[in-house]
């Protein structure tokens, strides 16, 4: 039997996959949505207690967007069409500083 021998496969120096880089969803602010409804919202998709989606949505209210999860971009895109299900406004970008 003949045996193959593969070289592993290295990425250039400062290059990495896009997969491996962190994503950030960002929750932003509506003039629209009650902040209860909001703060309903962010408990129930990321399981946060009262006084983080309260956080979360203060920030979002008071600076126009939190940041409210990092992580691959697949559950990034994930979380972000859950969030526009539920008629709250949201994006994901990648995540520069990891």
């Amino acid at each position: 039997m003949a045996s193959s021998t593969r070289t592993p496969f290295h990425s250039p120096s400062g290059i990495e996959p896009i997969a491996s880089r962190g994503w950030r969803v960002v929750f932003l602010n509506d003039a629209v949505t009650r902040m209860s409804y909001a703060v309903m919202v962010l408990r129930k998709l990321f399981g946060f207690d009262e006084a983080t989606a309260t956080k979360h949505m203060l920030e979002a209210h008071e600076s126009g967007r939190s940041v409210v999860w990092q992580g691959v971009r697949e559950n990034a895109e994930a979380y972000v069409f859950s969030l526009q299900q539920w008629h709250l406004s949201a994006t994901f970008e990648r995540d520069e500083e990891s």
